[in-house]
């Protein structure tokens, strides 16, 4: 019974008993490159079940080179070091260099470049300096790994042979192996349940994101609060060729679009458009819609004018910026058949029009640090093909605050022509406030607020959020006046809103909850949205600036923009449907506006004007807590 037992425990030891250097190089390799991309500052952590989960890992990879013949397993374990060594190295030094790790765009990058490129950017970035950081451990690791061709069974007899006080002790090496094999499998038992239990969370969360069948699906997981952590350079590899390959299936669909893209005539009834879009801007953080604060006060002074119409009922699809984009840019709107990706993008039917299409961007453009959510929502805007199927001129760099699009506009305005659409993409408001405006420009502090249900920290982060509004501002005030004496029109918009301590809530940033409560709606997606004329627009086209007044109040949809900027153009096209355009008679106003594609927004209001009334009747706040 007792041998029975033994055996049955022996058995939890064999896997890594016949894969000993192959389980110990790998473990380690595995903590070393987690530790060597550990960002630099006080609240960054490893992941917390590194430990456990990559023992798991590691040990079910060995029971299954257990069941592979000999003669072929040490085969795979060298493909496995090759793999997991070449990886480990990109990453990390993609890491120290861009202080990025493996990612989509990344691999997109070096997808397009070719052999003199890759050996310039090697030129350019090797040095000794790379020796010193996690690449020299890393490789460090690997000549120790080569020059331990002592194998383990050896280095064992030795250890139980050659050692005098194991002698002196009288202990054989039949005996040590049956102490340690017992104690060394209860131990491997005890961790096995740990990690298994530990991991289980993780393990699942993979399958979920791997079983996503758009890029779109792919970035929408990556907002819950516990989706996949892919905490291994071979997994981040992994799910940069999945979101690759997802991506490429949609830029293929789009391709094809392309080429069925048909303009029947053009009148160019607005010789100059120019589309801004926001970047998370709370409609109720505008003065244009009451705000308490002279945040807007640039706007506000057009407004007076007559020349700037503020739209009142405009919401977003959704509250994550690239599955705006996708619906900003195509054709197809919510509800229609098919995906995003079935139909043209509105562009190429202004470049196909004979427009000369200006795209300038502070945030899409494809960089080494890009998070899922910028490659999501760039890389169609950034496909060679799409790219030169939509834009004449586009800048080609970031910059830490909006002024620098201003310059690339400067440099870009020589090749306008006659008729142009000229569309802006700001950062805005978007995330880290404080850092989307320069300090000159802060008029507001924390104690500018009456706030008492707010800590001092929460009302920092309020007047951060409102010195960006206010800066924000500045830039749409000088965007306007690039056009001030030219025949043009503006249309302002964001991508969509954003929680900042509204209806007496301590929340700021996105909830990216399943639910759809009316406040949250009306935080997150009910977006500012405005029409400018300039005075001589406003003079050449009375009927437009009419149906731009009498349509202030429709209720619409950002997923529909298109329309209304064919029509701005006079562009004909089997693509173009009335009932879209906001300015048309025929607006279909009653259409369901469906947010997060799940959730009727009409319907959503309705009822949160009958729990408004329930609440008044019983004294309770507006909005429950």
């Amino acid at each position: 019974m007792q041998k029975k037992i033994l055996k049955f425990l022996n058995m939890f030891t064999e896997p890594i008993k016949q894969n000993g250097r192959f389980f110990f190089f790998m473990y380690l390799l595995g903590i070393v490159a987690s530790i060597a991309v550990k960002p630099d500052h006080p609240t960054a952590q490893l992941y917390d079940n590194l430990w456990l989960e990559l023992f798991l890992d590691l040990y079910v990879v060995c029971v299954l080179l257990t069941f592979v013949p000999k003669k072929i397993r040490w085969v795979l374990r060298v493909a496995i070091y090759v793999i997991a060594y070449v990886t480990s190295l990109i990453d990390v030094f993609c890491y120290v260099k861009f202080l990025s790790t493996i990612n989509p765009t990344m691999l997109l990058l070096a997808s397009e470049t070719d052999s003199r490129e890759a050996s310039e950017f090697l030129g350019s970035y090797l040095s000794t300096d790379l020796l010193l950081s996690g690449v020299g451990v890393i490789l460090l690791i690997i000549i120790i790994h080569g020059l331990t061709s002592i194998k383990t069974d050896k280095i064992k007899d030795f250890i139980i042979n050659k050692a005098g006080k194991l002698k002196s002790l009288h202990i054989s090496k039949d005996s040590l192996q049956n102490l340690i094999r017992p104690t060394a499998s209860l131990a491997i038992i005890a961790l096995l349940v740990a990690s298994t239990i530990t991991s289980m969370h993780n393990k699942k969360e993979m399958v979920e994101m791997f079983s996503k069948t758009t890029i779109g699906q792919v970035e929408h997981e990556l907002t819950t609060e516990k989706c996949a952590q892919f905490y291994l350079p071979l997994y981040r590899l992994s799910f940069s060729i999945f979101s690759n390959s997802l991506a490429a299936k949609q830029i293929n669909k789009l391709i094809l679009a392309k080429e069925h893209v048909q303009v029947d005539s053009c009148s160019y009834r607005s010789p100059n458009i120019v589309l801004i879009i926001g970047e998370s801007y709370n409609k109720y953080h505008s003065q244009l819609y009451g705000y308490n604060k002279e945040t807007t006060p640039r706007q506000v002074e057009h407004q007076r004018s007559g020349r700037l119409v503020a739209f009142s009922d405009v919401v977003a699809p959704w509250n994550l910026t690239s599955f705006v984009f996708k619906y900003l840019f195509s054709m197809h709107v919510v509800g229609e058949n098919g995906e995003w990706c079935d139909k043209p993008l509105f562009p190429e039917l202004f470049r196909k029009a004979g427009y000369h299409v200006t795209f300038i961007t502070n945030q899409f453009l494809p960089k080494a640090k890009e998070a899922v959510y910028d490659f999501s929502g760039g890389f169609f805007l950034n496909n060679p093909k799409l790219s030169e199927a939509q834009f004449d001129t586009r800048n080609k760099e970031v910059h830490t605050f909006d002024d620098g699009i201003l310059n690339d506009y400067r440099n870009l305005k020589k090749y306008n022509t006659k008729h142009n659409l000229i569309i802006f993409h700001v950062m805005g408001q978007h995330v880290r406030y404080n850092s989307r405006y320069p300090r000159k420009h802060r008029k507001w502090r924390e104690n500018d607020y009456d706030r008492p249900d707010l800590s001092r920290r929460d009302r920092d982060i309020l007047s951060h959020y409102d010195n960006a509004t206010l800066y924000n501002d500045s830039i749409v005030d000088q965007i306007i006046n690039f056009f001030e004496d030219d025949d043009a029109i503006v249309v302002y918009l964001s991508d969509h809103g954003e929680e900042c301590f509204n209806d007496g809530f301590k929340h700021y940033g996105r909830n990216h909850s399943a639910e759809i409560t009316p406040r949250l709606a009306h935080q997150e997606f009910d977006i500012p949205f405005w029409i400018w004329c300039s005075h001589k627009y406003a003079v050449a086209h009375p009927d437009i600036y009419g149906q731009i007044i009498e349509a202030k109040d429709r209720a619409m949809m950002t997923d529909v923009l298109p329309y209304m900027l064919l029509y701005l153009a006079g562009i004909h096209t089997p693509d173009y449907n009335d009932r879209y355009n906001i300015l048309s008679p025929d607006y279909n106003d009653k259409r369901p506006r469906i947010i997060k594609g799940k959730t009727d927004y009409d319907k959503l209001m309705e009822k949160e004007q009958e729990d408004k009334m329930e609440r008044a009747e019983k004294g309770e706040p507006a909005y429950a807590r």
